[in-house]
């Protein structure tokens, strides 16, 4: 085919982007070997726009549409094929993709809409460059272009230049939910050129319950024609794995609203625990805590990417003795051992499922028996009420332990695993944390040092009257002034002996375990 009668057949496609991702592809051969044409909801989708486009009420008129959807639905393919028709058919178009993260952006988002512009029949109109498309015409280069821009609070003014009067403008958020909301306003603000064909498409999984692309959905939805998508009814999704999903969480669950039913959670954030306590945690020091209970908590890998952690807690302190790789069960439990005989831990608790369950059969036959603990995260929770399981309710234990003022490692991967997990409700409104197998999914890596720190609450420690006594003088003397101690630690003294005549000094024995 010639260049002239391409450009005339795809000239008749400027307000029909459906007709034209059917034309400009070879579908069923190559890389679209096993497709025959867009999916049903990407073709009506496409279908919206030239509706909104062919009709000369709305052609000029701002068209805002939102997408809420579960996962695997070809997002970023219908980005992609958008985008290519936006640029082939509208002289000196202009596009601009932003997404949630840089790494989202650069490597999911941006290789997406690459490959469908060298897919089109078209694709020698274009370079295509690791952060612009523009057309091969060095007068219109600079103008006819998409742009990937990355969005930071600190720079939004990026957003405010988004003008093209008189032709076309197409805005893409991928991932809108954690866009900044400020993003979303100096964008709006930006979007008022005359005589102009403005698209603004916001793509996501609902993932969060508040925020502007929520809102979309709710106080402003009379701007936006918004779309909701579950991924059971996409042709081509893994519906093996989403009844897994179903199974493991709940057909009502938080996580499957928003992961297969392209539904807002309940909860109002997902992340479970919030960054600031975690970030206060690790430049924290706590004084005091050295007479307590000692707590070993041990992580024990069950992936060839995942690292044992042994972890002690004593009080309000918390610190990472070990992370180990590649260890069998014979080696790993003799590490335990060797921190065992180093810190002289008074409970040792240790996560009873895979791999682990050997290290514990290992430090039972080795006489440590009396003081070992399994932890099963799958099992029910004790307050069955507010957490679905005893892996959320340890966790939630540890987020309050953090709330309350705690000293963590100054690691940043402890932080990254403690703030990293997600979580939402179970059709009991129940506490549901996400898990580790869809975190990886996430691209994180698995939460082996956090989960070592919320093990630690599985043995509930309740000490003496006697040394909960010494633990409050040892407190109000970190209160004085060093100058004024001698003249204070009488006082307080005399104080708590006074309601404890019998005042001792502290001895483990009378220290009791529980679950």
């Amino acid at each position: 085919m010639s260049n002239s009668q391409l450009m005339h057949d795809i000239a008749g496609f400027t307000r029909d982007p459906l007709s034209f991702v059917r034309y400009i592809y070879p579908w069923g051969e190559g890389e679209l070997t096993d497709s025959q044409g867009p999916r049903k909801w990407q073709g009506e989708f496409l279908k919206l726009v030239g509706d909104h486009l062919e009709e000369p009420s709305t052609q000029f008129q701002p068209l805002q549409v939102s997408i809420a959807s579960g996962h695997g639905i070809g997002k970023s393919a219908l980005v992609g094929m958008f985008t290519h028709w936006a640029m082939s058919t509208c002289e000196d178009c202009r596009v601009v993709i932003t997404a949630n993260s840089d790494p989202q952006l650069r490597t999911k988002t941006w290789p997406e809409v690459s490959k469908w512009f060298r897919l089109g029949i078209n694709s020698n109109w274009f370079t295509v460059n690791a952060e612009s498309i523009t057309i091969k015409q060095d007068k219109h280069a600079p103008i006819w272009r998409t742009d990937r821009l990355t969005w930071s609070t600190n720079n939004p003014q990026a957003f405010a230049g988004l003008h093209n009067k008189g032709k076309r403008i197409v805005v893409i958020f991928d991932e809108a939910s954690e866009i900044d909301d400020v993003i979303w306003e100096v964008t709006q603000g930006a979007l008022t050129d005359e005589n102009t064909e403005i698209i603004w498409l916001a793509f996501g999984n609902p993932t969060q319950n508040t925020g502007r692309f929520r809102e979309c959905f709710g106080k402003y939805k009379h701007r936006w024609k918004n779309v909701q998508i579950d991924s059971r009814t996409v042709e081509g999704t893994n519906k093996t794995e989403i009844e897994h999903w179903i199974k493991d969480y709940g057909e009502d669950s938080d996580f499957v609203r928003v992961r297969v039913r392209g539904e807002f959670p309940r909860a109002g954030s997902n992340q479970f625990i919030p960054s600031d306590i975690v970030a206060r945690a690790r430049a924290t020091i706590i004084e005091g805590s050295l007479h307590l209970p000692k707590l070993l908590s041990v992580d024990v890998a069950r992936f060839g990417d995942d690292q044992t952690v042994i972890g002690l807690r004593q009080g309000r302190r918390f610190k990472i003795l070990r992370k180990y790789r590649g260890l069998d069960t014979v080696e790993t439990t003799r590490f335990v051992i060797d921190h065992i005989e180093q810190e002289k831990p008074d409970a040792i608790i240790v996560d009873g499922d895979g791999l682990g369950a050997g290290v514990i059969d290992n430090l039972n036959h080795r006489g440590f028996k009396e003081i070992v603990f399994e932890f099963h995260g799958g099992e029910g929770a004790q307050d069955s009420e507010m957490y679905f399981n005893r892996r959320a309710e340890v966790w939630g234990l540890a987020r309050n332990w953090l709330k309350a003022g705690a000293e963590i490692p100054d690691d940043p991967e402890l932080e990254s695993d403690l703030t990293g997990p997600q979580y939402g409700f179970s059709a009991k409104q129940q506490i549901q944390l996400e898990k580790k197998e869809d975190m990886k999914k996430r691209g994180l890596a698995s939460p082996d040092c956090g989960d070592c720190l919320a093990m630690t609450f599985d043995v509930k420690v309740a000490v003496s009257s006697q040394a909960e006594v010494e633990e409050r003088i040892r407190h109000k003397m970190s209160q004085v002034e060093p100058s004024e101690k001698m003249l204070h630690y009488h006082r307080i003294l005399a104080e708590e002996k006074a309601k404890n005549p019998k005042l001792l000094p502290i001895k483990r024995k009378h220290w009791r375990f529980a679950r």
